[in-house]
């Protein structure tokens, strides 16, 4: 029966106010529960077993070892087929079967430890294989090599060649699973007896087949140019570039050329640059042949220098000097070299050219001394006439030929 506020004001609102704090609060005033993270996955009861039965074997191993072999050895013998199946050697091994942080194993030990010591003292002899007797026909949590599933059906692809030897027969070996193959990359089929999507059978006979990748330079999906190659990657390909001594290819390198480029010859089963210098391909006098790679270019012999298209010797003083005297590469100012019609000179002309030029001096400076004296002009005059007829009589042939050719 529920209580009944008091009667009064003040014992009213004490009443009320005990009874709503004696109510839990409401859900967004409630402590969150601490977070949790997932607990790691249990093993299969069948890899549990398998591993407290390699860990018995271990230890037949050890408790043999540890007591016998170093002492006399008849009564060892004596001993040893009193202690080889007593209940002192069981329960030694049973002691270090499972280690203390394996709670798996020590549940199962304990679920089976009868059917253990029923083996040892009595089955020993008819089933010697201890895993086989305990995990399989006893316990029924294993399953034979290439099995799977409660009733040990075949994985697809047989037991022999569980997945055809190319993927993973999902419980295998346990009384679990599906029994699905998860084949590996490139296989495919229920058995993964067949080439994923992407992968084609390089080579297939009874009990073997090689998958390899979809060689895309193979077929209409490889779009490369008149002078490219394909190459084929994972999924896919590139174009690359032949090499230039090149007309089309079929890889890399001079060796894999369809044809030729021009300036190259075919020698063995590649394309090497043609040396054009060894026939006359220079027509010009006192010019050679200079080969480049797929090529060839006229250079002037040694000796001359390009000058307007053709190739003239250089003139080079006997005492190894320039042939272009400090007065006359003032007076142009610049080189010889550069000099047009002058650098064609001969040291003698130069010197009779030097003689015509102070003499022009002189008559010059003789002029300006006469204030400009008509006797000593003519004269000025009559001494360039001169020396210009002497010195174009030396020259007259070289200097026709300069300007009939424009020079």
């Amino acid at each position: 029966m529920a209580s009944r506020p008091p009667k009064g004001l003040v014992p009213a609102v004490f009443w009320g106010l005990s009874l709503f704090l004696s109510f839990p609060g409401p859900i967004w005033l409630q402590p969150s529960p601490p977070a949790q993270s997932s607990p790691p996955p249990l093993p299969h009861p069948c890899h549990t077993c398998r591993g407290l039965v390699d860990s018995f074997n271990k230890g037949l191993e050890r408790t043999i070892r540890d007591n016998f072999g170093g002492g006399n050895t008849a009564w060892e013998e004596e001993k040893l087929s009193k202690y080889k199946d007593s209940e002192t050697r069981l329960v030694e091994v049973l002691e270090g079967v499972c280690s203390k942080s394996d709670f798996e194993c020590h549940r199962l030990l304990e679920l089976s430890e009868e059917l253990v010591e029923n083996w040892w003292f009595h089955k020993q002899q008819e089933a010697p294989d201890l895993f086989q007797w305990l995990c399989s026909d006893s316990l029924k949590l294993c399953c034979p090599a290439g099995t799977f599933g409660p009733s040990c059906l075949p994985c697809p692809g047989g037991t022999e060649r569980p997945c055809s030897g190319y993927g993973q027969c999902e419980g295998e070996g346990t009384r679990g699973g599906s029994g699905h193959c998860d084949c590996q990359v490139g296989y495919g089929g229920e058995a993964c007896g067949q080439c994923g999507l992407g992968y084609f059978e390089a080579e297939r006979n009874a009990s073997h087949l090689v998958c390899s990748d979809i060689d895309e330079c193979g077929t209409e999906r490889a779009n490369c140019g008149a002078d490219q190659f394909c190459v084929n990657t994972e999924g896919s390909y590139e174009c690359r570039d032949c090499a230039k001594a090149c007309l089309g290819c079929m890889g890399a390198g001079p060796g894999r050329c369809k044809k030729c480029s021009p300036g190259y010859q075919q020698v063995g089963s590649k394309c090497l640059d043609v040396d054009e210098c060894e026939t006359e391909v220079c027509p010009g006098e006192n010019e050679q042949c200079e080969n480049t790679e797929g090529g060839y270019r006229c250079i002037c012999a040694e000796g001359y220098k390009q000058m307007e298209g053709i190739c003239v010797k250089e003139q080079i003083p006997a005492n190894g000097t320039s042939v272009c005297p400090g007065l006359l590469r003032a007076v142009l100012g610049r080189g010889c070299e550069s000099a047009g019609f002058f650098s064609e000179m001969t040291e003698d002309e130069l010197v009779v050219l030097q003689q015509m030029f102070f003499g022009v001096i002189i008559c010059a400076l003789a002029t300006l001394a006469a204030k400009g004296d008509l006797v000593f002009t003519a004269i000025f005059i009559g001494a360039v006439a001169a020396m210009t007829g002497y010195w174009l009589s030396e020259r007259s042939d070289r200097v026709l030929e300069g300007f009939i050719k424009g020079r």
